[in-house]
């Protein structure tokens, strides 16, 4: 393991630097457009325009990426993410900020591919070694990140300037790598029709999984502010969630081995829906109390991307994997970039407290469909089931390195 993770060191310390100051920076504009004034409808649409850049870098960033290569890429996309994260802090204004947020994810989007592409190279005998430090230095650094607030505040310029700072120094260790260049990337095809009829339940849970992360990534900053939490709460909030997605992911995700998966998906909504009412429950009484509900919502809601890719494989013909978890990887995006519209239009007619109760009836609505599925579906026989691994939403290059994903992609799933 020490070896393994001596090889890529400088790949993982770049972008865990950089993986800190964007999430400092997604937490940061939620309490300043909240201090500006801006509607939860506006800092949505504000917010869901991020993961609108994600998806188009999805399918741009290659074809960067082959014409001037990985290092010339990755310090183009460091030194645009550090000039839009400076104009934010400059340029105070929704639809300004509604653009650098396209901006900002397209280059997140293009930093992320570059660097699983370069891991990609290193996997070829320890794929899940790798795979695995990756998503828990991803899921670290966002959590880390967070505290980061607490050295300007939101209202502070110099705030904007420090996520500046940690995405020109994310490229420090990555430029200066001994690493070697992988060949250039193709660009993704997802093939959404067949995805459907091959996994139903991976398909919408990918899609409402997008949903509610992308929510909770552009206004949960928003809604601890409501609540009366000062700026070191709502770093303690915002991370007890991102850590609780670290850490129970992969006891429930190994729940879901031999039997069958869309079951504990159910029992995983549940459950994610009682915590989250709980956190509408104890929201400005006790500090311990939410932070406890805030762990057992990241947890279980966490785990519902990953359930869904987990139960995708056990549907789709081994040839087809890769593909399909493109396909769900997108369908997740496009979540993203709904959820906090749709959500932020809730709470702008209801009340900004609502967040964890919106949140709430998507995993209770999922649930309900996932149980119809299961009247109406054949389970997968537990011998023909893999084995469940932790994933979080990156980019498409990510699917390569996951261990599942050995065999190579013969066909597509165009249906």
């Amino acid at each position: 393991m020490l070896a393994t993770v001596a090889s890529i060191y400088s790949l993982l310390l770049g972008m865990g630097i950089l993986l800190a100051g964007s999430g400092l920076l997604g937490t940061l504009l939620g309490l300043r457009a909240a201090m500006e004034g801006y509607s939860e409808l506006i800092i949505g649409v504000i917010m869901s325009a991020f993961f609108l850049g994600y998806i188009v870098g999805s399918f741009v960033s290659p074809a960067l990426i082959r014409r001037v290569g990985h290092i010339r890429t990755f310090a183009a996309l460091a030194a645009v993410a550090s000039a839009a994260s400076l104009l934010h802090g400059l340029l105070i204004d929704p639809v300004v900020w509604w653009v650098l947020r396209i901006i900002t994810g397209f280059a997140v989007l293009g930093l992320y591919m570059v660097i699983e592409s370069w891991l990609n190279e290193q996997v070829r005998q320890k794929r899940g070694q790798v795979f695995a430090i990756y998503m828990m230095v991803s899921l670290i650094a966002l959590g880390v990140g967070q505290f980061l607030i607490l050295a300007y505040g939101p209202g502070n310029l110099a705030s904007f300037v420090l996520v500046g700072m940690l995405f020109s120094l994310g490229l420090l260790p990555v430029a200066l790598t001994h690493v070697s260049q992988p060949i250039p990337v193709e660009t993704p095809r997802f093939p959404l029709k067949g995805l459907y009829r091959n996994s139903p339940v991976g398909f919408v849970g990918s899609l409402v999984s997008g949903m509610i992360t992308g929510t909770f990534w552009g206004l949960s900053a928003v809604f601890a502010l409501s609540i009366g939490l000062d700026n070191l709460g709502v770093a303690l909030f915002i991370s007890a969630v991102i850590f609780g997605g670290a850490l129970l992911q992969w006891p429930i995700g190994h729940l879901s081995d031999n039997r069958d998966r869309r079951v504990v998906l159910v029992m995983v909504c549940l459950v994610g829906a009682i915590a989250a009412t709980a956190i509408f429950a104890v929201a400005g009484t006790s500090l311990i109390a939410l932070l406890v509900a805030a762990v057992l919502y990241g947890g279980f809601s966490f785990s519902l991307y990953a359930l869904s890719v987990a139960h995708t494989h056990d549907r789709v013909d081994v040839h087809h994997v890769l593909e399909a978890t493109r396909g769900l990887l997108l369908l997740n995006g496009v979540g993203a970039s709904l959820g906090p519209v749709l959500t932020g239009l809730a709470m702008h007619y209801t009340d900004t407290r609502t967040l964890p109760l919106v949140m709430g009836i998507l995993l209770v609505i999922l649930a309900l469909f996932i149980q119809h599925r299961i009247r109406v579906d054949r389970p997968v026989p537990a011998e023909e089931q893999g084995e469940f691994v932790p994933v979080t939403r990156t980019s498409p290059m990510a699917a390569e390195m996951d261990p599942r994903t050995d065999v190579e992609p013969e066909l597509d799933l165009k249906g």
